[in-house]
């Protein structure tokens, strides 16, 4: 079969695995916060926050959204310190190449 939802960043994610995803990383207080909604601050579990997000559409579309942004910012951070990363290096093999002495560059 072919993927249907090539564009659809959520394709394949149960809501189970956003939340545990959205708990581990950012923490249940910083979660209230975000999104502020009683099954997050107030004795918060797992089981009761999917219980009230199955149920109501408007607080499951912005957990989709926090966890679509999450994704796509740690994408780009990736990829930020991947060039960092190259970057450094290129310096470093710069700087241990031999240089040629100062007479002979200037072609005197």
């Amino acid at each position: 079969m072919t993927d249907e939802h090539p564009n659809d960043p959520l394709h394949g994610v149960t809501l189970k695995a956003m939340v545990e995803d959205l708990v581990a990383r950012r923490g249940w207080p910083d979660l209230a916060a975000e999104i502020p909604i009683g099954c997050f601050a107030r004795n918060p579990s797992v089981g009761s926050s999917l219980a009230f997000l199955r149920k109501t559409p408007w607080a499951r579309t912005k957990v989709e959204d926090l966890y679509i942004r999450d994704h796509r910012k740690m994408a780009r951070n990736a990829k930020r310190n991947r060039l960092r990363k190259a970057r450094k290096a290129y310096a470093a093999e710069q700087q241990a190449r031999p240089q040629p002495p100062a007479d002979e560059a200037s072609g005197a």
